[in-house]
């Protein structure tokens, strides 16, 4: 009888070290859709719309990396070697995302950021996301999955959701009231809705409630994401990989949520204009 308590003790503790120890790692490749007829492209020709997408390329697709344990993560773009004699692509680097921290046991979420050579912190507040289950399922690689739904507010430089205005279309006074209601104006010529709806799959054999970028939340790691115009699949998942990657806070910058970090680009984005705009007066 005392040994089989040993031994029962001794499985109790090797199994609780090795939860504490547990870490994975897991691939994901995003790609946003992006139609160039909707910002006023049509009089191009087929070969300058060709040279154009692959331009952009490096911005529309992109592969990350989400190191994890069981409550915490970091996620990053996967680095890339440009082409020797490539001429690169477009680059937004106030738009786009750094490496990213995440707690769900302290729902911490921290984002680091560079502008314009200045680092930056970003804390946004992180409370549990509104998934609605679904009984619907799928088979994403070796892994069961589930559907979960929740609509999501959208941030102001969510690039990747905006759109051409339609300015010819005519309006009265309570069609703009609707209108407003459902869509940010980012220019006289962009807009983007204030809401939309994401689908997560996630899969309960890897029992961890997180997933790619801000998103968490789930019975198991989110293997999927279909959020607007942009889909985030996982294509390979190693646990307990042999090269552990340490999970810690980020540390380097300067503190600042997401409000404030939103108003400092605005800002910079303004004097760019005011100096352009400037630029072309001399010339003129």
């Amino acid at each position: 009888m005392k040994s089989l308590f040993t031994y029962l003790l001794l499985l109790s503790v090797g199994f609780s070290y090795a939860q504490k120890n547990f870490h994975g790692k897991a691939v994901y490749k995003s790609k946003t859709s992006f139609d160039m007829n909707q910002w006023g492209n049509r009089q191009m020709s087929e070969q300058q719309k060709k040279r154009i997408m692959e331009r952009m390329k490096n911005m529309l697709e992109k592969t990350y990396i989400l190191h994890f344990d069981r409550v915490s993560s970091l996620y990053e773009e996967e680095e890339k070697l440009e082409t020797p004699g490539g001429r690169g692509g477009f680059r937004f680097g106030g738009f786009s995302s750094g490496i990213q921290y995440k707690n769900t046991q302290d729902k911490k979420f921290v984002e680091e950021r560079e502008f314009f050579g200045k680092k930056f912190l970003i804390e946004d507040p992180s409370e549990m996301p509104k998934w609605e289950m679904s009984g619907e399922q799928k088979q994403i690689g070796n892994y069961l999955c589930y559907k979960a739904t929740m609509v999501k507010k959208t941030d102001e430089f969510d690039w990747q959701n905006m759109r051409r205005r339609d300015r010819n279309k005519k309006k009265d006074n309570k069609e703009k009231k609707s209108d407003s209601i459902k869509v940010r104006k980012v220019t006289d010529d962009i807009e983007m809705p204030k809401e939309i709806l994401v689908t997560a799959w996630y899969t309960p054999q890897i029992p961890v409630s997180n997933g790619p970028g801000q998103y968490w939340g789930l019975p198991g790691l989110i293997l999927e994401i279909n959020s607007g115009k942009t889909t985030i699949l996982c294509t390979e998942v190693t646990l307990n990989p042999k090269e552990k990657k340490e999970i810690n806070p980020l540390t380097k910058g300067d503190e600042v949520t997401r409000k404030e970090y939103n108003a400092i680009v605005k800002k910079k984005m303004e004097e760019m204009r005011e100096m352009w705009r400037g630029r072309r007066r001399g010339r003129s």
